[in-house]
């Protein structure tokens, strides 16, 4: 692959693969679930602003702590049309991660201080779930782990 000028404004699908670590089809993904943006050519091939690199980034960080890519594009929307992650945006996602990390870690803690005794009222009936869960009040609140998933 031949390197682009570092003075390029704009990448193909395979130099933003190549510098982003991403491959291409998750590039593509990442582009119909309007994470990035491309222009096409006359050819009708991908081109990327080079801020696209940082955006791209920004979506693997975010996916490493463990966010998902429906709170990764919420985030992006608050981004205008063509700007390219600034600090001041750093920061704003930061706070909105901090919002959704606190979340998932109090589920977390639920999960891990239930877990041992219950296994959430799915149920599997431990002796215990009489006295967690009598007369599997939780059933009628619907399937599933119900006191695990934070429902109950």
């Amino acid at each position: 692959m031949t390197d682009p000028s570092p003075l390029a404004k704009e990448l193909t699908i395979g130099e933003l693969a190549e510098r982003s670590g991403v491959p291409a089809s998750a590039l593509r993904f990442y582009e119909r679930q309007g994470l990035i943006r491309s222009r096409r050519t006359a050819g009708n091939q991908r081109r990327y602003h080079r801020s696209t690199l940082r955006l791209v980034a920004f979506i693997r960080a975010s996916q490493t702590v463990g966010m998902p890519l429906s709170v990764i594009g919420g985030v992006l929307a608050l981004l205008p049309e063509g700007a390219h992650p600034t600090p001041e945006f750093w920061r704003r996602a930061s706070r909105c991660w901090s919002e959704e990390l606190n979340a998932r870690l109090a589920r977390l803690e639920r999960m891990r201080d239930l877990f041992t005794d219950c296994v959430g009222c799915g149920c599997l009936s431990f002796e215990q779930c009489a006295l967690v869960n009598p007369g599997d009040r939780l059933g009628g609140e619907g399937a599933g782990p119900r006191r695990l998933l934070g429902d109950a």
